[in-house]
């Protein structure tokens, strides 16, 4: 006869496996769903400027200036895999001194259950797009995308891209300093 414990064991490891299998089977149930949509992206205002870095160097790098409307829906992305979005705005542009530079401008969390249609005017960026030189003046192929990680209840975590973006470009003249 077996004892209290092994029968205690023997039930804890067949619950487990139970059940990781079926997440395993939830987890396939939403992997291969589509979870890209459009999104409206426009710049308003776009300025740069020449500023001193005040790290090490104190030489003096561009600091761009950018003013955007965002208009997406995001409704169809949340299943009940999906527990929240991060979501993050991007700028690539080229330089020649780096073939690719990204910088993220904003970001928000949405939560299930949060309003997912977004529709932001004359929005600022949240954080500084800052150039590591002087390769934001005068450039004109400044890409701005939206991105979003899913935090799922269990699987993957996917980062997917919209499949809207905007291009734009730096004014040749540095704006005036305040």
């Amino acid at each position: 006869m077996h004892t209290v414990l092994t029968r205690g064991n023997a039930t804890v490891a067949y619950s487990l496996s139970v059940l990781a299998g079926l997440t395993f089977c939830c987890f396939i149930s939403t992997v291969f769903l589509d979870y890209r949509t459009d999104a409206n992206i426009k710049t308003v205002r776009v300025l740069v400027k020449n500023v001193p870095d005040y790290g090490a160097s104190r030489q003096k790098h561009d600091l761009g200036y950018v003013t955007f409307d965002l208009e997406t829906n995001l409704t169809n992305i949340f299943n009940w895999n999906v527990k929240q979005l991060f979501l993050y705005l991007t700028a690539e542009y080229e330089t020649a001194t780096n073939q690719l530079n990204q910088v993220v401008l904003w970001d928000k969390i949405i939560l299930r259950g949060d309003n997912a249609v977004l529709d932001f005017k004359n929005m600022n960026t949240k954080y500084y797009f800052w150039d590591d030189g002087n390769g934001l003046k005068d450039n004109k192929n400044v890409t701005l995308s939206l991105s979003w990680n899913i935090i799922p209840n269990a699987g993957l975590l996917p980062s997917v891209r919209s499949t809207g973006k905007h291009i734009f470009k730096f004014p040749s003249e540095y704006a005036s300093s305040i």
